[in-house]
Order: C-alpha cells, then structure tokens, then sequence
C-alpha cells in the first residue's frame, strides 16, 4: 500500500487498477477553480454539486498532480477509470484535505 501524510491531506484511491495518492494543494485547488471557471471556496463547493464528466476528470487530474501522479493525471482520457470510482476518489481527497 501507499504511504500518504495524513498531515499534508494526501489519500490513496485504486483507480485504474493501482493506488494513487491524491492531495488537494494549493496549486491543484487553483488549478480546480481555474477549470470549473469559480473563485473562492463557496463558489468551489456550489459547482461541486453539480460536475458534468468532464468538470470530475479536471478535478480528478489536478487532486493526483498535487499527489505526485502526474503520469496518470496526463492520460486520464485514454485510462480506464470508472465514473464512480473517480467521484469516489474525488469524494476522498476533499475529506483527507479537511484533516
């Protein structure tokens, strides 16, 4: 298994077959906002509600480039990952990220 640093948010999902670390840094939260086109937390939570497939691999890919999982943040369109699992994974990091 890998190891996270719960102190840093760091969680571990399988996606794709193996474990991941994700982490929400600040770099991904900024890479997030970017994408989903929000500023600031309420905002970021209001459109979290609602993430179309497209909006969850943006998230997905930035929670695994700040875990150090850029290599598969990169191939996210050509990995099989299923929707659930990657609403789960998501799901994981926010709360890893809340301490």
């Amino acid at each position: 298994m890998i190891g996270v640093n719960k102190v840093r948010g760091e969680a571990v999902a399988v996606l794709a077959g193996a474990e991941r670390r994700l982490c929400l840094t600040l770099g991904a939260l900024a890479e997030i906002e970017t994408a989903l086109d929000v500023s600031g937390i309420a905002g970021l939570a209001e459109r979290m509600r609602a993430l179309s497939a497209r909006d969850l691999m943006a998230v997905l890919a930035a929670l695994l480039r700040g875990g150090g999982e850029g290599g598969l943040a990169g191939d996210l369109d050509r990995a099989a990952i299923d929707p659930v699992e990657a609403a789960e994974a998501v799901a994981l990091a926010f709360t890893a990220a809340r301490g």
